[in-house]
């Protein structure tokens, strides 16, 4: 009986030490980037490279944060990079324009912070129209967000004429200043750093701590018996494309902030940085897996990897060949991973029979 259970623990020893290394490569990649760029890029270790970092990591995470909520259900969202590009241009114009209301003959002028609930609740609405077209009219979540991706980039452009808003600093007199405080520090910490650690607190105990939660993850891993449960799945898919939509917008405004310009084409690509950090950071693309602290350790990876090879010079069109690359293998990594699960808890149930 003892030689058994020797032989039982010791077949099982590669496969535990196999699913740690698997639940843990995110880390493990990060700490590999950390040391490599240590030593191929001079100024990586630099406080103002390592404060820029910080800077796109808190964009990259809030994206993710959002696209998480949408991945774990089984969805995707490909309209958030072409929303952030949005919301930074509906915040310049505003800000330097203000709203004309011709039939009184006078510009309305917002406060930023009426501009910034302004953007959040335009990101929040197109997330509504993506969710209402993939739950009433049955489209696939990629099709949708596709098309909307077209269309936020096209109404970004028409904004300006595919100019850009500069110098987005307002008048004292116009009572509109301070909009340049979302892309600056405060004791030596950026201002989107705060605000990722807060949504991500908040998204965090929504997934582990809520009803909603509960229902986000039970779609994700198996809508039909989601359903016959009593989960309210299409209000459920909705909200998560809401607030995809909600933290693609607050990233707009984090940007045009950080830059004092709005540009429609901010944002470019983008949700392909989001979904890297979010698969990376161990959201499965079938739904049903996913976690707020794995897609934040996922965005640090990917705004080092993106960082790093700026400063070593890396080209543009390598660095979209290897980003492509790391989004492949994490799918694929992740895949293995799953079966690897499923082999386990077979083992696991035969031996217990």
């Amino acid at each position: 009986m003892k030689n058994t259970v020797a032989k039982k623990a010791e077949s099982d020893a590669p496969s535990s030490l196999g699913m740690i290394l698997l639940k843990g490569r995110t880390f493990i990649a990060l700490i590999v980037l950390v040391i490599f760029f240590s030593f191929t890029a001079d100024n990586f270790l630099n406080p103002q490279s390592l404060l820029l970092i910080a800077k796109h990591v808190a964009l990259y995470g809030i994206l993710g944060i959002g696209m998480t909520y949408v991945i774990i259900t089984g969805g995707i969202d490909l309209s958030v990079g072409a929303i952030v590009g949005l919301g930074g241009m509906i915040a310049g114009g505003l800000l330097n324009e203000g709203l004309p209301l011709q039939m009184f003959g006078v510009n309305l002028y917002f406060s930023v912070p009426a501009i910034f609930l302004i953007v959040v609740i335009l990101g929040a609405v197109i997330g509504l129209c993506n969710g209402l077209v993939i739950t009433r009219f049955n489209v696939a979540p990629f099709i949708a967000t596709l098309g909307m991706m077209y269309v936020a980039r096209g109404f970004a452009m028409l904004r300006s004429n595919g100019a850009t808003f500069p110098n987005l600093v307002g008048k004292a007199e116009l009572g509109n200043t301070g909009f340049e405080f979302l892309g600056s520090n405060v004791g030596g910490i950026p201002v989107a750093a705060v605000i990722l650690i807060i949504i991500a607190l908040a998204a965090g105990f929504v997934l582990k701590k809520t009803p909603t939660g509960w229902h986000i993850f039970s779609i994700g891993g198996n809508e039909k018996a989601a359903k016959l449960s009593g989960v309210k799945v299409n209000k459920v898919k909705i909200l998560v494309y809401v607030i995809s939509g909600a933290c693609a917008a607050i990233v707009g405004l984090i940007t045009a902030s950080q830059l004092v310009a709005a540009h429609p084409a901010s944002g470019e690509g983008w949700e392909m940085n989001a979904i890297a950090a979010t698969v990376l950071g161990g959201t499965s693309m079938s739904g049903g897996i996913g976690t707020i602290g794995g897609t934040i350790v996922g965005a640090f990876v990917i705004g080092i990897l993106n960082d790093g090879m700026v400063m070593c010079g890396v080209s543009e069109f390598w660095q979209m060949v290897i980003k492509g690359i790391v989004i492949v293998l994490a799918v694929i990594i992740d895949q293995f991973q799953r079966r690897m699960q499923e082999k386990m808890a077979l083992q696991q149930r035969n031996s217990s029979k």
